[in-house]
């Protein structure tokens, strides 16, 4: 069997996968929609006022903190993954809250990886027209708070293309989803988790089935906002 005809072959055994709803494609892609899902929602309310205040505060150690920013954002997963896992295994600080192997690690590993992105693009967002909206802003006579809820509201599509750049990024996460996750059936195992089992155990059909919905899921995340980008220049 050639090349194309196995990835043809496959394709059609995993659309059969998704039509019959196998449990480890559904579960999985339900763990990777919760864990992506909250860990992106807690770096928007984290990293959207510190990558303002960065942009519009100017304080010693400023440049640094905007460098270590974006070194962060390069960050490996599997560092992320083992230092998150030296403090929440038994036998460390954050041991007794049995954190190991559930879903509320993922979640913290994943912040750490997202809150870096959503703040360095939050930043970049409000650097690019801050100053000419908030003296705008300011001669219509709005306060401090007013003032930086119209520069934010401006850069309303970059700062969701942040958001939708971090969620991208935190659903098809592997390395700290198998290391503080442990890919456990049914309650910690996500969709990429699942294809790198699926190859290794040869079940090609499964994983490419679980690849087309991850595909899937990043495409639609891309195309709200998308059209929601469209409808903003319209008005």
């Amino acid at each position: 069997m050639s090349g194309l005809e196995f990835l043809g072959r496959s394709i059609v055994e995993a659309l059969g996968q998704l039509v019959t709803g196998r449990d480890q494609v559904y579960g999985a892609m339900l763990v990777s929609l919760y864990v992506a899902g909250a860990a992106t929602a807690i770096c928007t309310l984290a990293g959207v006022p510190a990558g303002f205040l960065l942009a519009t505060r100017d304080f010693r150690g400023r440049r640094l903190a905007v460098t270590l920013l974006n070194t962060l954002m390069a960050l490996p997963t599997v560092v992320v993954g083992l230092f998150v896992y030296s403090f929440i295994t038994r036998r460390s600080l954050l041991g007794p809250l049995d954190l190991m192997f559930s879903t509320d690690a993922m979640i913290v590993g994943e912040v750490i990886l997202g809150l870096p992105i959503v703040t360095a693009l939050t930043l970049s967002a409000v650097a690019s027209q801050e100053r000419a909206v908030r003296e705008t802003a300011a001669t219509l006579g709005a306060g401090p708070l007013r003032s930086a809820a119209t520069v934010l509201w401006e850069g309303r599509f970059a700062l969701g293309a942040a958001i939708a750049a971090a969620f991208g990024r935190l659903v098809g996460e592997v390395g700290v989803a198998m290391i503080l996750g442990g890919n456990i059936a049914g309650s910690t195992r996500t969709m990429a988790t699942a294809m790198a089992l699926e190859t290794s155990k040869g079940e090609f059909p499964v994983a490419m089935a679980l690849g087309i919905v991850l595909m899937s899921v990043a495409l639609g995340v891309n195309f709200v906002l998308r059209y929601l980008q469209g409808k903003g220049e319209a008005r």
